[in-house]
């Protein structure tokens, strides 16, 4: 079910808002400055909010990188935040690699400093332009930031330049769903019910306004893939998880000279998540 005009209006963060006739610059000053102002809190509300079920999430989208293919491979988590993906990946069996944690927000990185251990580096960067080389990271990974991204093509573009060959960039982000009885409860809740107790735990007035209108306007599944695969994205698939609140995309960098394959607009509702 699809929001209506009235519905995106209401939960829009003003007549400034980001979302509402800004450019990327505004966009990006906005995230930026919203990030950094509910890091202290961010993690806990996430959990609450989200009522835990992000964790099995999280676990999912992790599986998807296959860690095993290189474990000891530089890995980039993207739009990382307080380090939460970047961290589950190095406490992962086996794992004997570097993570990166990138992230425009260093308030946000900050905050996260307590979880990462020695093999997870903070970097203060933005997701449209990586201070890393070509081909240079085995796996990338983001969760829940995409959408925040001031400019999706570059950062899908700029995550490709930086995966070698044959490395895997998994994204994990909302989706809608489309079951509609639960579509409309799951509407209620993230519209109505969610920005409510976002904003009274946060202290940021439109911090949770601003999330269920980013994803709105994010594409659905299938356009994301079509989006990723003319960035160069191959075998690009996605599985919709917990009735298609959220679905882990997955995109692999082709080897130079590689013929392009078609991608698979096929979505799944597998796993108990």
């Amino acid at each position: 079910m699809l929001p209506t005009d009235a519905e995106k209006a209401a939960t829009r963060p003003g007549a400034s808002g980001p979302l509402n006739g800004g450019g990327d610059s505004e966009k990006r000053e906005y995230v930026k400055r919203m990030f950094s102002d509910i890091a202290p809190r961010y993690d806990m509300l996430n959990h609450i909010l989200a009522l835990n079920i992000d964790r099995g999430w999280r676990k999912r989208a992790i599986r998807a990188l296959n860690l095993p293919r290189k474990p000891d491979g530089v890995y980039l988590d993207v739009c990382a935040g307080t380090l939460d993906i970047a961290a589950h990946i190095a406490r992962q069996p086996g794992f004997r690699g570097t993570v990166l944690g990138a992230d425009f927000a260093e308030p946000m990185l900050r905050a996260g400093l307590r979880k990462a251990g020695a093999s997870v580096h903070p970097v203060a960067a933005d997701a449209v332009r990586l201070p890393l080389g070509d081909d240079s990271v085995a796996g990338a990974i983001v969760a829940f930031g995409i959408r925040n991204v001031a400019g999706l093509d570059r950062c899908l573009a700029e995550t490709h330049r930086v995966l070698e060959p044959g490395g895997r960039f998994v994204i994990l982000e909302f989706s809608t769903p489309r079951a509609p009885v639960f579509a409309s409860i799951y509407r209620f809740y993230f519209h109505r019910v969610l920005p409510r107790i976002g904003g009274a735990l946060s202290g940021h007035p439109t911090a949770y306004s601003y999330l269920p209108q980013s994803v709105d306007e994010f594409p659905e599944e299938a356009e994301l893939a079509r989006r990723m695969r003319a960035c160069g994205f191959a075998d690009t698939t996605w599985t919709s998880l917990t009735l298609g609140i959220v679905a882990v995309h997955v995109g692999v960098k082709p080897a130079a000279g590689a013929a392009p394959e078609a991608v698979r607009l096929t979505g799944s509702n597998a796993g108990s998540f």
